[in-house]
């Protein structure tokens, strides 16, 4: 009796799938705050349990894997007094932490006043000076300067519009701008489809006079000419930690 012939298409075997190399990306929140006016007016004793209570939260979330940053914008802006920086690998985590948050005694008096997602993620473009340095994007370690300037970027359609040859160009030229102030770290993390922005950037430094001269200098890169959004801009002063911030509250 003859063989019956399988069809060429099951004998052929799959390829082996390539062993899993992926870098496990962070998710990184900018989370601001203000307190409602009328948390000042309670007793000192239930101002104080508030306050543990949000500590608290806080340390848990990084006992959790979270890596957790406080700030404080007291005096800065009208619109926020403290700001968290966030990381951690499932962003379930960053939720289930707001949530504690607004538990607590102080969480009931939080009014939230911006809120910054993104990602890390490798650039498609080439760093020509620091060719080592797209690696460190995948994970970001954050808070070894005093100060730290935040904003959400958005570029113009046009910008993709251009080969990829032609962007390269210009961002070589914004690069080199920016290692002229070698006291400001960049921190960028990609925001498409997770949020209203394309970017947030996150300058760190202790010398706010020379992230003042970078961007003044950065405007007169043609790169930046298509740069559509780089507002609200958020300067943070950075805390020993969670209680110092809350302290400067009131």
């Amino acid at each position: 009796m003859s063989e019956t012939r399988r069809p060429v298409v099951e004998m052929i075997a799959a390829p082996e799938a390539p062993p899993e190399t992926r870098v496990t990306r962070q998710f990184v929140n900018f989370a601001f705050h203000n307190v409602d006016a009328a948390w000042r007016r309670l007793p000192e004793a239930e101002r104080e349990q508030g306050k543990r209570e949000f500590v608290a939260a806080c340390e848990r979330f990084e006992r959790e894997g979270g890596i957790l940053v406080p700030y404080s914008l007291v005096g800065i802006r009208a619109d926020c007094e403290l700001m968290l920086w966030r990381i951690h690998h499932e962003i379930e985590s960053l939720q289930e932490h707001a949530a504690a948050l607004l538990r607590t005694g102080l969480g009931q008096y939080l009014e939230p006043a911006h809120s910054l997602l993104g990602m890390t993620k490798r650039s498609v473009y080439m760093d020509r000076i620091h060719p080592g340095h797209d690696e460190d994007r995948m994970h970001v370690v954050p808070g070894k300067y005093k100060y730290l300037f935040v904003y959400p970027f958005v570029k113009t359609r046009a910008w993709y519009m251009l080969d990829h040859e032609t962007r390269q160009r210009l961002m070589d030229g914004h690069i080199r701008m920016g290692t002229t102030y070698p006291s400001v770290k960049l921190n960028t993390t990609y925001s498409f489809g997770l949020d209203d922005q394309e970017f947030v950037v996150a300058f760190e430094s202790d010398r706010p006079d020379d992230f003042l001269d970078l961007v003044m200098n950065m405007r007169e890169t043609e790169a930046s000419s298509y740069t559509l959004r780089d507002t609200p801009t958020f300067t943070c002063v950075r805390s020993a930690d969670v209680r110092a911030m809350l302290d400067l509250l009131g």
